[in-house]
């Protein structure tokens, strides 16, 4: 890979890569030049520190956050979008605690019966949303769960699953085929999000997801520490089925269960490989007792604009996005049990606010508005940015792009960049083009298996029809050798995401921050000048949505 050295001025655009005119705009270099680095840190530092508690989505730190922010979107004179004149949109929340005195036996057909260890086996909730569940249903292998018909693959054909327990595999059937199941990056049907709304539909009892480190993209800690404290969920349409438990299973439970049904998983994953796969009934039962304590939670999505100076455009906006929230109060990690979430990502949401500071502070504004939105629930699901989706201050259709920020790395400058979802929109030629002259090299996603497209807020927002990806750093740090990159990467899954020690560092380097800042307001602005507006490409599973 080819590193571009970069050098900076009074703005961070300089045509490292190319030469000719600027296919950056004049009001987007000076919006860049009011950036400032060390504002961010110092609103990284504070969202990320223990006073904050984790900023627990509706929890006490979780609306200190919103609080905060909201301040300083008014600080930089931003325009409420926000309930009753305010700059919080209410997000009609469910706080969700599983008991850990909840049950889950697997009930061979001979034999004692095997309780599960809660955290330690299973993990589950009743997305009914409950505050007790007993459940006494046969299991049934779902393969991978998935209904694909435009890959003509379907695991439930033939199979009525209504009253039953499924236990599913995590992510999409294998394959190298990009066209079928996407090759080797995972769709939608591979997130457990996906597999749980499936359930719902079929009217399943309940939904067992086998965790596998490989196929999840994360160790059983991640899902252990995702699921130990309390659970967010929009409020259930009256009338709509919500599967009453929705948990995972660690791969070794799931090998004792295919024992116990006289198979082993091997066998079974084979079997779910296979094209033509059906649904095959466990001589199995799942006995099960949810308790939780369900209550409202106090959450809040954070909106805020800056009009644009064409009248008759400025009803349209371009839109920024980061989630202000994670994990909160959870199980002690080495007596730590603050998960302060610092890149994870109150790095997101500081530079959010950094970035409405300097649209702020530039006295050029673009033809159409600019609205800032960090919201809550992301770590549950999604949940503030599927809110907004669905009930957004701004229409879908009058919003061009969402550029969002989800965990910044802050280990310095890279030379190539990840835009996962940016090739499938129509403003992929202003992205390339704004990339190449900023020296960047744009990177191919190098964990595709892991579905990071379908892991973050945008994609809420490409559900309704926005073009919407996320701004990412690449692998390839200058000044560092070529393993850096991903070692570091390596380093923050295994011991730091969604763990207590994801917590501020003084030494972090803020450059490639600003940078990757700079790189999100010069194709905000662009887009704001279009003429027309903005789409997917022809094809695209939210094409539909957008039309």
């Amino acid at each position: 890979m080819k590193k571009i050295l970069l050098v900076f001025c009074s703005f961070i655009f300089v045509a490292a890569a190319t030469s000719g005119p600027s296919p950056i705009p004049a009001g987007a270099k000076g919006v860049a030049s009011h950036f400032q680095p060390e504002r961010m840190r110092a609103d990284l530092k504070f969202l990320a520190s223990d006073l904050l508690e984790g900023r627990g989505t509706g929890a006490r730190g979780g609306r200190i956050a919103e609080e905060y922010i909201a301040a300083q979107f008014q600080m930089a004179g931003l325009k409420p979008l926000g309930d009753n004149g305010s700059y919080l949109q209410k997000v009609p929340l469910i706080g969700l605690t599983t008991s850990p005195e909840s049950t889950v036996t697997i009930v061979p057909p001979k034999g004692e019966p095997m309780p599960l260890r809660f955290l330690d086996d299973f993990v589950a909730n009743d997305l009914s949303l409950k505050t007790e569940e007993n459940i006494d249903a046969p299991l049934v292998f779902v393969g991978y769960g998935v209904s694909a018909p435009e890959f003509q693959w379907n695991d439930f054909d033939g199979a009525d699953v209504k009253g039953k327990v499924l236990l599913c595999l995590v992510n999409d059937p294998p394959s190298d085929d990009p066209k079928f199941f996407g090759g080797k990056a995972m769709t939608y049907y591979g997130r457990w999000t996906y597999k749980f709304e499936e359930a719902s539909r079929r009217g399943a009892a309940g939904i067992l997801i086998v965790h596998n480190t490989e196929m999840a993209a994360y160790g059983w800690q991640v899902v252990r520490n995702s699921n130990s404290g309390e659970q967010a969920y929009l409020e259930n349409p009256p009338g709509e089925y919500a599967v009453p438990m929705a948990g995972w299973v660690t791969e070794e439970i799931a090998g004792k269960i295919a024992t116990a049904a006289g198979t082993d998983l091997a066998t079974l994953m084979q079997k779910a490989k296979t094209p033509g796969f059906h649904a095959m009934e466990l001589p199995v039962k799942i006995e099960a007792k949810l308790t939780a304590q369900v209550h409202p939670l106090d959450a809040h999505n954070v909106v805020g604009m800056l009009e644009g100076s064409d009248p008759k455009r400025k009803d349209e906006v371009i839109l920024y996005t980061a989630h202000h929230d994670h994990l909160g109060i959870g199980v002690p990690v080495d007596g730590d049990s603050i998960y302060n979430g610092a890149v994870d990502n109150a790095s997101g949401a500081a530079l959010l606010v950094e970035m409405a500071r300097a649209f702020a502070e530039s006295p050029n504004r673009p033809s159409r508005s600019v609205v800032f939105l960090a919201v809550t629930g992301e770590e549950r699901g999604l949940r503030g940015s599927e809110y907004y989706g669905k009930v957004p201050e701004v229409p879908a259709k009058k919003t061009l792009v969402d550029l969002n920020y989800d965990a910044i790395e802050l280990w310095g400058e890279t030379s190539d960049v990840l835009l996962t979802g940016a090739e499938r929109t129509s403003i992929w030629p202003i992205v390339q083009e704004i990339t190449k002259y900023m020296g960047y090299v744009i990177q191919t996603d190098q964990h595709p298996e892991a579905g990071h497209y379908y892991r973050s807020d945008h994609f809420s927002l490409a559900r309704v029809g926005i073009p919407s990806f996320s701004i990412d750093g690449g692998s390839d740090y200058v000044g560092k050798p070529k393993s850096f990159g991903e070692e570091k990467y390596k380093e923050y899954l295994t011991k730091h995401y969604h763990q207590p020690s994801d917590e501020y560092n003084e030494a972090w380097d803020f450059s490639g921050a600003k940078k990757l800042a700079g790189l999100g307001i010069a194709i905000g602005w662009r887009v704001a000048e279009l003429e027309g507006s903005t789409g997917w490409k022809p094809g695209d599973e939210f094409e539909k949505a957008r039309r």
